[in-house]
């Protein structure tokens, strides 16, 4: 089948089963569950939750405890994206060509909904103890993915650019950002996939440094696309790190090398996944696919 049919027919598995643990609208807080799922049901390339299940898939995991962690995972990327665009960080209007939760339900509910979310996932996740025999591999995922949101993965990313934000910042502290503040949420996804599936810890190591470079690329390929896509290709406002003043990959280093760049670190990907056991092609074309999109 031809990628793009099989990736759309994978998402669409990847969006009913994330609709399986959406809170319900109801009870006298319903107005928190609204925003909620309204930020999930936005859309988007449901990419963290299918890197984790075609990783996992990858060792030869075959379960059910893999899903609580894919719908977890997305709910975490969706806390960070409504947190993002809050006045107060990016100041964004739109996402995915519609209001940003801030804008639709008030910055106070967008504030909650996205700390509802962090919460919200980590019980999800905890649900995958009632689908299998090995508690301790869920226990230990489940403390990968919080070590990798909090303050030593997405949110100590985050610390580090709103900090930096219209201040001069080196190579070193912008890779410090996306290693931590894209990359982690994807190592998250890709590891735990890994984890629940039975890699062993030399597989373990690869599979961070994989998704490490997938992020990396991932990142610096959205701030080529910042500068060369259209508001109606991105679904959210162009120059948007240009209006506040963020220093990019792009701006550093410009966009000829960065172009070059994102070939080179997203070839080491694909050649960190050649080394580990076991074939699948869909997630390496995937990966492909992702690092040269255009939206």
């Amino acid at each position: 089948m031809e990628m793009r049919k099989e990736l759309a027919i994978r998402t669409q598995e990847v969006e009913a089963l994330i609709e399986k643990y959406l809170p319900k609208e109801e009870g006298h807080q319903k107005t928190i569950f609204e925003a909620m799922n309204y930020s999930v049901r936005a859309g988007g390339k449901r990419l963290r939750p299918m890197l984790m299940r075609e990783t996992y898939r990858l060792f030869g995991g075959q379960g059910q405890e893999i899903e609580p962690f894919m719908a977890a995972i997305e709910m975490i990327h969706t806390s960070s994206l409504i947190h993002d665009d809050l006045p107060c960080m990016d100041n964004d209007e739109l996402r995915r060509g519609q209001p940003t939760t801030w804008v639709k339900y008030g910055y106070d509910m967008a504030v909650l909904a996205g700390d509802a979310f962090l919460i919200y996932a980590m019980e999800t996740a905890a649900r995958a103890c009632k689908m299998t025999d090995d508690i301790a591999r869920v226990a230990e995922a489940i403390g990968l993915l919080a070590r990798k949101t909090g303050v030593y993965g997405m949110i100590g990313g985050q610390v580090v650019d709103v900090e930096l934000t219209n201040q001069p910042l080196s190579r070193e502290k912008l890779d410090f950002i996306y290693r931590l503040k894209t990359s982690a949420l994807l190592e998250a996804s890709m590891m735990i996939g890994a984890l629940l599936g039975g890699a062993d810890p030399e597989c373990m190591e690869k599979v961070e440094q994989m998704a490490t470079a997938i992020g990396v690329a991932f990142q610096i390929q959205d701030d080529i696309l910042d500068v060369t896509a259209t508001t109606e290709q991105l679904g959210k406002p162009v120059l948007s790190d240009e209006k506040n003043q963020k220093t990019t990959y792009v701006t550093l280093e410009g966009i000829e090398k960065a172009q070059a760049d994102v070939k080179l670190i997203s070839g080491r990907a694909i050649e960190l996944l050649h080394e580990l056991p076991g074939e699948n092609l869909f997630l390496e074309e995937l990966i492909r696919m992702l690092i040269t999109r255009e939206k």
